[in-house]
């Protein structure tokens, strides 16, 4: 008997080696916080995105780049460990790998400083290869890598009838041409209000959020955080959904898990409402998951 096969999600974007610090609190300009622990975890909103996909259950290729390093070997090792196509990752010499350094407090909270490396250096060329996109199904993107090649992906997974998604964090402003390509935005209550001007700080102003950005979006998603999460699509009522309650550990992570999830549901052809449901339950699971070093 064969098994259905799997919907092939594409990831273009960031891998991060993250140093991860849990400290009672986060400093303040110019003080010193004694922290308890620190741990290395597999990071970039890229890579983080894809592992989430792969979890859900989606074929996941990954695009990007990393230096010829121990953080970039780290990075390639985890994604082949986690079900990842990492095939597609150049390995680049005299440049490191991206990093980041976060600072989780006792709350659960965390800040982060990233240092992009060889994220700025992704050949676009690369990107347009059609073995990249055979039998592709959706596209995730975020904006920790250049708009030129969040810009070349949109335009290779539109050519190839893959749906493209985009991740706009963190916020920058959107080329014209890249808005126009994007089919589902999925944005935080920091990234909505920089994208409309309004402020969220619960569902009902989360869903105002996404109203306001579907008339330049055919879908859109604004996460909450702890307040839940809204969603629209053109023509469709809205869709608000309240966080699950669990035990917080970490809400570090928790926004690609939900991307991940979300994506990898639409992919397989889940309903709209349904596929957000899904990515709500995966992002509850990871907030209240301890995780072990590599980060999944």
């Amino acid at each position: 008997m064969n098994m259905p096969r799997k919907p092939v999600v594409v990831v273009v974007g960031s891998l991060h080696y993250d140093i991860m610090v849990d400290a009672p609190d986060r400093p303040r300009k110019g003080e010193t916080v004694t922290g308890h622990a620190w741990s290395p975890k597999f990071g970039g909103k890229g890579g983080n995105q894809a592992v989430s996909a792969a979890k859900a259950g989606a074929e996941v290729r990954m695009a990007g780049a990393v230096g010829d390093d121990e953080f970039g070997r780290f990075l390639l090792a985890t994604l082949h460990a986690l079900d990842v196509d990492a095939t597609r990752v150049a390995t680049l010499s005299g440049i490191g790998s991206g990093m980041s350094v976060a600072i989780s407090d006792a709350g659960g909270d965390y800040g982060a400083v990233i240092v992009s490396g060889a994220n700025l250096e992704i050949d676009t060329t690369a990107i347009s290869n059609a073995d990249l996109w055979r039998d592709a199904k959706a596209l995730i993107l975020q904006n920790e890598v250049p708009d030129a090649v969040n810009l070349a992906a949109a335009r290779a997974a539109r050519n190839a009838g893959a749906t493209v998604c985009l991740n706009a964090a963190p916020f920058r402003t959107l080329p014209g041409e890249l808005a126009a390509l994007v089919d589902v935005l999925i944005v935080n209550a920091i990234e909505a209000e920089e994208l409309c001007g309004r402020q969220v700080t619960d569902l009902a102003s989360a869903t105002d959020a996404a109203r306001d950005l579907l008339t330049r979006f055919p879908s859109v998603v604004v996460t909450a955080g702890g307040a839940g999460v809204a969603g629209m699509q053109s023509g469709g009522a809205p869709i608000a959904l309240e966080a699950l309650p669990v035990r917080l550990v970490s809400t570090h992570g928790a926004g690609d898990a939900f991307v991940g999830a979300l994506v990898s549901s639409l992919a397989v052809g889940t309903s709209f409402a349904d596929s957000l449901l899904a990515a709500n339950e995966a992002a509850a699971r990871h907030v209240s998951t301890r995780h072990e070093v590599g980060g999944w």
